[in-house]
């Protein structure tokens, strides 16, 4: 298989995809270590990580060498690793303490001379199928998490952007008793990828995530699903304008906008719709894309070109139904790249692509509304439920009106800072997901199995005891 640079548009790079039989050895493999890891106990995992942390350190210049190639960006490829980095460390401290709080019992039942006891196990094998857009970071979310729980991970990175993994291969090198492995391919590795494991995590599209549910159903194992959003922002009549425009414009574009997290509808109230629009005007034209590579900028390429076909054909419906184009518009051709400029459109309804589907791009659909209740219909009406923000004048103006908002999280005075924070517990909506939530104390206690212990401190039933009756 190969793979292109973004920034170049060339194919520069060639890798051998794993066979059904090789996934399957590699499965095979890491399920023979699994009962070892899972017997070192919580402390002894994370001194392993730990050990994997300082191993990914010290080559995190390569690492992150690869990743900007892979995304064609530097800066947040940089931003990422030491990202990983911090989510292996976090994982390492909180593990230990979510076992010892764990509820083992004995305890009474409620029914007399009964106790119950809680044994947990980890799922032995684990398996992830990851996205482009954050490859190291979306690789090793949820296989982090269920190594330290006592899983064996495997780990199919995006073939889109498969360059970090080499470089990856030798940390993991230097941690041999570690039961992480990586497997590259497309979608017929991941296929065999479920059908090794025993419990799988997706990230991607949500129309890809049906097929991943599908395929568990019938291996009849746990699928958790982290799948596409179209998150709404609102901001109210109270908010600032000039900020709520520059926290709007980053929360949509940052990383080119190719994050499930981004704000890709924005709604706010026509009292300062003008001021706002304004301002988001001037903000946008002035982000420059980052070519030449080494001279600055804010937006990197599309990582994926035909994720810039379907940006502009979104944009071109918006345009051919009516709404109005106030800055960008126009995926560029750079140095063999694929750019767009922040891209703000309004007078944009309803049946717009770009208002219905996901977009992961650079584009701020704008539109008015005269009361908070008709902005909390407008941002509900969607397929979509992964997250969404608010901006108003007080922090707990904003507060009020997360509640009514239909989707896992809620930034406030902020947005996308799912991005940031990893530890608020919350669950996808509608189309977004299906399963656990992966962030905070969740995502690792999903992977664990409870097994009942029922302890019979009295006498056991008799078999006369459920005798019949003679008959009177």
């Amino acid at each position: 298989m190969t793979a292109l640079d973004p920034r170049t548009g060339a194919v520069d790079y060639r890798f051998t995809a794993a066979t059904r039989e090789d996934i399957a050895a590699e499965a095979q493999r890491l399920r023979a270590m699994q009962p070892a890891w899972e017997a070192l106990e919580p402390e002894g995992r994370a001194r392993i990580l730990l050990a994997f942390a300082e191993a990914v350190d010290a080559r995190a210049e390569a690492i992150t060498a690869a990743l900007a190639i892979d995304t064609g960006r530097s800066t947040i490829a940089a931003i990422e690793v030491q990202g990983f980095l911090g989510n292996i460390r976090r994982w390492a401290k909180r593990g230990p303490e979510l076992f010892a709080a764990l509820d083992k019992g004995p305890r009474p039942s409620a029914f007399p001379g009964i106790e119950i006891a809680t044994h947990h196990s980890a799922y032995p094998l684990f398996g992830a199928i990851a996205p482009w857009n954050f490859p190291v970071i979306l690789s090793h979310i949820d296989a982090i998490p269920a190594l330290i729980a006592g899983c064996a991970a495997l780990v199919k990175p995006s073939e889109v952007t498969p360059r970090f993994v080499e470089p990856m291969r030798a940390a993991l090198a230097a941690v041999p008793d570690l039961p992480l492995a990586y497997v590259l391919g497309g979608p017929e590795t991941g296929e065999a990828l479920v059908g090794a494991v025993d419990y799988v995590c997706f990230t991607g599209s949500t129309a890809t995530g049906r097929k991943v549910a599908e395929s568990a159903a019938r291996h009849l194992i746990p699928a958790n699903l982290e799948l596409g959003g179209k998150d709404p922002m609102i901001v109210t009549a109270s908010a600032d304008p000039v900020w709520a425009a520059q926290v709007a414009l980053r929360a949509s574009v940052v990383a080119t906008g190719q994050a499930c997290q981004s704000i890709e509808r924005v709604y706010v109230a026509r009292t300062i719709a003008e001021p706002f629009l304004a301002a988001l005007v001037t903000a946008a034209q002035a982000v420059r894309p980052a070519y030449p590579p080494g001279e600055g900028g804010e937006l990197g390429p599309f990582i994926f070109p035909p994720q810039a076909a379907k940006v502009q054909a979104q944009i071109d419906d918006a345009l051919a139904k009516g709404a109005r184009l106030l800055a960008g518009g126009r995926v560029e051709t750079l140095g063999g790249g694929q750019y767009l400029r922040p891209t703000v459109l309004a007078d944009v309804t309803p049946e717009m692509a770009v208002m219905r589907e996901e977009t992961f791009g650079p584009v701020i659909p704008v539109t008015m509304f005269d009361d908070i209740a008709e902005g909390v219909r407008l941002a509900n009406g969607s397929d979509y439920g992964l997250g969404a923000a608010v901006l108003a004048g007080s922090l707990e103006e904003a507060a009020a009106i997360a509640p009514l908002l239909d989707a896992g999280a809620i930034s406030l005075q902020d947005g996308a800072l799912t991005s940031i924070v990893g530890d608020a517990t919350n669950h996808s909506r509608k189309g977004s997901g299906l399963g656990p939530s992966r962030m905070g104390d969740s995502g690792m206690l999903r992977f664990l199995r409870q097994q009942a212990l029922i302890r019979q401190t009295g006498t056991p039933l008799p078999l006369a005891a459920y005798a019949e009756k003679p008959a009177p």
